[in-house]
This record gives structure tokens, sequence and C-alpha cells, in this order.
């Protein structure tokens, strides 16, 4: 379960960012994450609240959005979204296309615990 190391990393990684805003705490972290990540969203969630508890945030919470599969065409120059299994273009149907998003993990944004609590965009 390579969720658990990944959360582990985000985590560190949200610590570094409370630590420079001098944030008390982590309230929550907001990720998002493509279909194509090789992340899978319930064992992400699961492995959150086991990587938590050791990471000195036990009250965090992880919010996981889902972003789209896009790609854009080599054919009709359109850019769409796409299925998983389908990778193909919106308009024309054309499989000569590139991969837009949807292979991604950012780490979105954090609320931190501080008088009062902020919203910080990560990126």
């Amino acid at each position: 379960m390579h969720e658990l190391a990944i959360c582990q990393s985000l985590l560190d990684q949200a610590r570094q960012i409370a630590d420079h805003h001098h944030a008390s705490g982590i309230e929550r972290i907001i990720v998002q994450i493509g279909p194509l990540s090789g992340v899978e969203e319930p064992l992400l969630a699961q492995a959150f609240l086991i990587a938590r508890s050791a990471s000195g945030f036990p009250d965090a919470e992880l919010e996981i959005e889902t972003s789209p599969i896009r790609v854009h065409c080599h054919q009709c120059r359109t850019t769409s979204e796409a299925r998983t299994n389908a990778l193909l273009c919106g308009t024309c149907q054309s499989w000569q296309v590139d991969l837009i998003s949807g292979d991604e993990m950012i780490l979105k944004s954090m609320v931190l615990s501080e008088q009062p609590a902020q919203l910080i965009e990560a990126g």
C-alpha cells in the first residue's frame, strides 16, 4: 500500500508549510487527484488516518478532490475531457492526443490552526 508512504510525505510537506506560517496545527489538507495518478482514493483516506496520528497532527482532516482527465487533440486541435479507459478526443474521437491532466496528485490547499484559522494556497 504505497498510499501510506504518500500520506507520510504529504504530512511532511504540510508540516513544513505550517512551520513556515508559524501555525499551531493543521485542521484540513485538500488534495487534488487525477484518475490516472495511480492513487486509490479510499486507500489514501484510510492511510491518512494512520499517518496523521504519527505526524503530530492527529486531528487533521483530508479532503480529496478529483480532477478530470483532459486531452489535447493533434487532429482537430481541441482540448476535451476523456474517460479513464478511452483516451480519445471528445470532439473528433481521434486517439492522437496529449494528456493534459488527470495523472496528478497536488497538495491544493490547507487550513491551518491559528487565531483565526486561515486558508493557505499550496503553490
